[in-house]
């Protein structure tokens, strides 16, 4: 039996930190990072100007991000994925990934209040000037209203990182 490699995926507010953690976790442990925002920054630049243009392009991609993350754990290397998990049915695609072919998973769940977010958010907008534009209070927000914690019925292995102000 080949040794497979361990999905690692993510849930968490936005601005909660995640796309920091994933960076983090992928360098400790060896595994490939694949980050949604670099994928849709290189393949559509300059055509997402709305939240349903993220929609539209995220869908684009996800069937051939699937295809290359199995591949790549299939061959025993372990990836984190720096894609939102933020609802049931975002989850669901992760699942398919993993169940399908009977790999480990790893859920991680980053429990931040809605102040820390912001902090976080206005932070990464001085960081990160490109993008201002979706890094706003008002996005948080409409982001924030189809959030929805893991549920234990989901049957994920989740690990839970509770982030606190500083």
């Amino acid at each position: 039996m080949s040794i497979k490699g361990t999905l690692i995926f993510f849930c968490g507010k936005m601005g909660a930190g995640k796309s920091t953690l994933s960076r983090e976790i992928s360098s400790k442990e060896n595994a490939i990072l694949i980050s949604e925002d670099e994928w849709l920054k290189s393949l559509y630049p300059d055509e997402i100007e709305s939240f349903d243009d993220y929609i539209k392009y995220s869908s684009r991609l996800k069937p051939l991000i699937k295809q290359h993350v199995l591949d790549i754990m299939n061959s025993g290397v372990s990836v984190v994925m720096d894609f939102p998990g933020n609802t049931e049915k975002q989850r669901a695609w992760f699942k398919e990934i993993f169940s399908e072919n009977k790999l480990p998973h790893k859920l991680i769940y980053l429990e931040a209040n809605d102040d820390l977010c912001l902090k976080q958010i206005k932070k990464r907008r001085k960081e990160s000037p490109e993008r201002a534009k979706f890094d706003t209070e008002a996005v948080f927000y409409h982001v924030t209203r189809y959030f929805q914690p893991p549920c234990e019925y989901e049957n994920f292995n989740i690990e839970v990182v509770k982030r606190e102000n500083s």
